[in-house]
């Protein structure tokens, strides 16, 4: 396994990038598929950004490390399946993405002028839907929840 190295940062973000990793490989390897310097750094530009970012945005930033388009749309998929990493869609429909190893549940905040993605968790909301799931007989697997509006500093400049 490739070990991940990230000059700079504290020991408990670069313990998280090697679990990251490890799991990444692990998928890989379980699906028949290597770990490649092009999909190690197609993980790197995820867990190292402080935003959620587009297909498009990442293979911009590695380009001129011969990542491809196609191995950024092939790398993303598998981070899903993998369940490192989540797509959430912003104001243009185009998909961000972001890493989803050990987080809680979030929802986003979507400003429709900036583009700016914030991340929200609301306990009493997950608890009214925990209840309607649970008066309706259903099992939740998943849910999304994304509100579209003005962030603050987009009101602010109206």
């Amino acid at each position: 396994m490739r070990e991940l190295i990230i000059y700079g940062e504290r020991p408990a973000r670069a313990a998280f990038a090697k679990r990251a990793v490890r799991v990444f490989a692990e998928h890989l390897s379980s699906n028949g598929l290597r770990l490649t310097n092009q999909r190690l750094a197609i993980l790197r530009a995820l867990l190292t950004s402080d935003r959620h970012l587009s297909q498009e945005e990442i293979h911009r930033a590695l380009s001129g490390q011969g990542v491809g388009r196609a191995t950024v749309f092939r790398t993303l998929k598998t981070l899903q399946d993998s369940g490192l990493a989540a797509p959430v869609v912003g104001r243009d429909g185009v998909p961000r993405y972001e890493i989803n190893l050990e987080r809680p549940h979030h929802d986003h905040l979507i400003c429709v002028d900036c583009g700016r993605i914030q991340e929200v968790r609301w306990p009493k909301l997950e608890a009214i839907q925990d209840e309607a799931c649970r008066q309706a007989g259903f099992q939740a697997r998943w849910h999304r929840h994304e509100v579209y509006g003005l962030c603050r500093d987009c009101r602010s400049r109206k």
